[in-house]
């Protein structure tokens, strides 16, 4: 790889890493801002609703536009990235104002803004990841992309669950209920504004920072691609049109899950946040330790054997810095790495075949989280998180099934495929509702329902029909 383009993939990966910690600390958020605002489950779910409702809206204008010009085409990727982060860090700067003015409106409106700005930096960053460096390799530079998004999601919720339920506590008055009382964390510990002023704050100035580093690096000038396609052929193929579905199910089940994830501790455990956090970064953890084992599995670079053990080395490493990073013990996390053998079990039966891989790690989300709801305690808390480890690679083999084909409609095919991250905007209010009106619990058979879709899609959804 060139030493520009090299570079390029540098800065873009720190991009990568960015907008998948800040993307999961909505996790953290959820259970602030339930407990400040006094929210039903259902009305906390709506910070989901906002921020990934804002990818759909972006993505439809984005499609609209489309239709008589590729707006990327005009603007080029890196101003589009760099758009994209100053919207980013301005939505991130409203958190302040919201959060001073104690208006649960205004944080919803921020996290919208927010959405809106990673819709661009999705639609900019994707494919210019795979086009400033040689076609075959394209995949692996998204794969590393990728992986390091999940290391952000992974120590989102440890970091961010410190730095909003522990650390910036200590910052300004404590909020106050409608009683005129303390609002305590779980530890007893007040909530203040600051809470979340102080980190968001730091995050627009690292967006900055980022637009200026993209801004003064020479990245490599790249084209769009002259035969793009215009009007709406790209419905036309039936994996596009089902495939939509299935990023929506899989976004809105992987969300809805991880939104969740702190309350069901609180009520089925009796976790605090400061605990539960921790668990929540195993859940995500596990995307980061099953897209790293995914590269490999689905390399030809390996042997058999040294792909098997490359995989096992990968896998221990990860789920290394999970551990020393979640502070737990290895007493209380060991099931996880059971879970782990399942998982790379799994690789192996699937044999590198997109739609075999998913079908197989849908079905077995799917039986993890029936067999969570007919357990209880610890034995359902485990399989719980251990559905971040078949998550993992869903997103690139369902994206990779549903443009197969498309030949010049791929650009549009992608931007439907975009819209579909909607699901985690709608699936997680489904569930918030079955929260309130049965129990946490037994809310998780909504995302149950979202892997019977998967499971069909990696069966027979994905066959284009079009010869």
């Amino acid at each position: 790889m060139k030493k520009n383009n090299a570079l390029a993939l540098t800065v873009l990966t720190a991009l990568f890493f960015m907008w998948g910690f800040i993307t999961c600390l909505n996790d953290i958020l959820v259970p602030y801002l339930k407990k400040i605002f006094d929210l039903s489950y259902t009305q906390a779910t709506l910070v989901q609703l906002s921020f990934f409702g804002a990818y759909f809206v972006g993505s439809l204008l984005y499609l609209i536009l489309s239709f008589w010009r590729d707006p990327i085409s005009i603007i080029g990727y890196k101003k589009g990235i760099i758009i994209g982060l100053i919207v980013s860090a301005t939505a991130c700067l409203m958190f302040y104002p919201a959060a001073e003015s104690h208006q649960f409106a205004f944080f919803l409106m921020a996290l919208f803004v927010l959405g809106i700005g990673f819709t661009i930096l999705q639609i900019a960053a994707n494919p210019y990841v795979a086009i400033i460096g040689p076609e075959k390799t394209a995949s692996s530079r998204l794969n590393l992309s990728q992986g390091f998004n999940s290391f952000g999601t992974t120590i989102a919720p440890i970091i961010g669950g410190y730095l909003i339920f522990h650390y910036f506590n200590q910052f300004g008055a404590p909020i106050l209920n409608s009683a005129g009382v303390k609002i305590l964390s779980d530890t007893g510990l007040p909530l203040t504004a600051s809470s979340v002023q102080i980190p968001y704050f730091i995050f627009a100035a690292i967006f900055v920072l980022l637009a200026l580093v993209v801004f003064f690096t020479p990245l490599p000038e790249v084209t769009v691609h002259k035969d793009v396609a215009t009007g709406f052929g790209s419905l036309k193929h039936r994996n596009l049109t089902l495939g939509f579905f299935a990023i929506f199910m899989y976004v809105g089940a992987e969300v809805a899950i991880g939104s969740m994830m702190i309350n069901y501790l609180k009520e089925s455990m009796s976790f605090p946040e400061m605990t539960s956090k921790s668990y929540l970064a195993f859940y995500w953890g596990g995307l980061m330790i099953g897209r790293f084992a995914g590269s490999i599995a689905l390399s030809d670079k390996f042997s058999r054997i040294k792909k098997s053990i490359t995989m096992v080395l990968v896998a221990l490493i990860a789920f290394g810095f999970i551990y020393f990073a979640s502070g737990l013990s290895l007493m209380e996390i060991w099931p996880f790495l059971l879970i782990i053998v399942l998982n790379l079990l799994a690789f192996y039966f699937s044999k590198s075949s997109p739609n075999r891989t998913l079908l197989i790690f849908a079905s077995i989300a799917m039986t993890l989280i029936g067999l969570a709801i007919l357990t209880t305690g610890a034995v359902s808390m485990w399989l719980i998180i251990g559905v971040g480890l078949f998550n993992s690679i869903m997103w690139s083999n369902i994206f990779t099934l549903a443009i197969s084909g498309l030949g010049k409609f791929a650009s549009q095919g992608s931007s439907i495929l975009i819209m579909a991250i909607v699901g985690g905007a709608l699936v997680p209010p489904l569930q918030g509702f079955f929260a309130d009106t049965f129990s946490v619990h037994f809310s998780f058979v909504v995302p149950l329902l979202c892997y019977i879709y998967l499971i069909f899609y990696g069966l027979n959804g994905y066959k284009s029909m079009i010869d």
